[in-house]
């Protein structure tokens, strides 16, 4: 058998320990790899290269990033392109297609298998928000790079008798903020799943200071908005995917809470440096786990599938499931969070 995989949407750490475990797992049961670079758009233009189970490969393990490059394609082109990528695969003698990617990336391999392409996908994102799955790699190192960050603002926040607010990514889900901030001992947590009112805010900092401890943290995911009429809204803006631009909600709450309290208020956005670098060990392993199992499950004909875990074990899920609809953090699990801040 003759497999592709490819990276798509935003890179993540884990991606080459999946590219890795389909080479070795594929060459091991005699089939060959074929990477298409950049994602979507490397397969429409069909830019290839052969992937050996050699020592590069071997090696990928330990590195961040994705060694076949990633991008993002609008979906009305891909779809358009349809015919020229069941060609190209055609040409490549492909037998099957593993796309490695987040939500985007697995509806495209979705309308790719609605369309009669053989298709396994396997999910990533840092924001852990494909459904069906407990958790996708790349999450936790995002959230032991967040956790590290807040640990050091503790510090400098104690010393200088400030407010600091940690922005982290998370544009329609808060895994990040809520596991971050629960870790980094946060006195507040705002996510998009559920909007803040600054006023309750504020009274949770000025809490802490009439309390003798005079500083506060404030993790917040990069989604999350305020309640309608508490606080001034700018005009939403969209990009080209449709996606809403979002406009620095650290630095707008940062300015709410010093015109309110007149006390020294930062804020720190920690953006890409969340999905770069080395891969923890728990991210290696599950994607190594997702690589192995998307190989057989190609190697198998499961077509028509995305790996998942559910219950420590990695099962075989419909994209149905997986993409029917974002997996937001439940109202109890924020709750749980909630009853430690202040």
């Amino acid at each position: 058998m003759r497999i592709a995989t490819l990276t798509s949407g935003g890179d993540c750490p884990g991606l080459n320990a999946v590219i890795r475990a389909v080479v070795r797992t594929a060459a091991g049961n005699g089939s060959t790899v074929v990477g298409f670079e950049d994602g979507w758009q490397g397969l429409l233009e069909d830019r290839r290269v052969q992937l050996y189970d050699d020592a590069f490969i071997d090696r990928i393990l330990r590195r961040g990033g994705t060694i076949l490059g990633t991008g993002r394609l609008h979906p009305d082109k891909f779809k358009a392109g349809i015919e020229q990528v069941k060609a190209n695969l055609a040409d490549a003698e492909i037998d099957a297609l593993i796309p490695i990617g987040g939500e985007g990336t697995l509806k495209g391999a979705k309308f790719l298998h609605d369309n009669g392409v053989p298709v396994v996908g396997v999910p990533k994102t840092i924001d852990n928000d494909v459904n069906g799955t407990e958790y996708t790699f790349g999450f936790d190192t995002a959230v032991a790079v967040a956790t590290d960050a807040i640990d050091r603002l503790h510090t400098t926040a104690e010393s200088h008798d400030r407010v600091m607010i940690v922005e982290v990514m998370g544009r329609h889900v808060g895994w990040i903020a809520l596991h971050a901030g629960m870790a980094g001992g946060a006195h507040d947590i705002l996510i998009p799943e559920e909007p803040f009112d600054i006023s309750e805010v504020c009274r949770k900092m000025e809490r802490r200071f009439q309390l003798g401890e005079k500083y506060g943290i404030i993790v917040v995911a990069e989604g999350a908005v305020p309640k309608e009429g508490t606080m001034p809204q700018e005009k939403e803006e969209v990009d080209q995917f449709g996606h809403v631009k979002l406009q620095g909600m650290s630095h707008k709450i940062a300015k709410e809470i010093e015109a309110r309290m007149e006390i020294d208020v930062r804020s720190t956005v920690l953006g890409h440096i969340q999905r770069g670098g080395t891969p923890t060990a728990f991210d290696r392993v599950l994607a190594t786990r997702f690589g192995v199992n998307a190989a057989k499950a190609a190697m198998n004909e499961q077509f028509g599938t995305v790996t998942a875990l559910q219950d420590g074990h990695i099962e075989l899920i419909g994209f149905d499931e997986a993409v029917g609809e974002l997996k937001r953090v439940p109202e109890r699990r924020y709750a749980t969070a909630k009853s430690m801040l202040g």
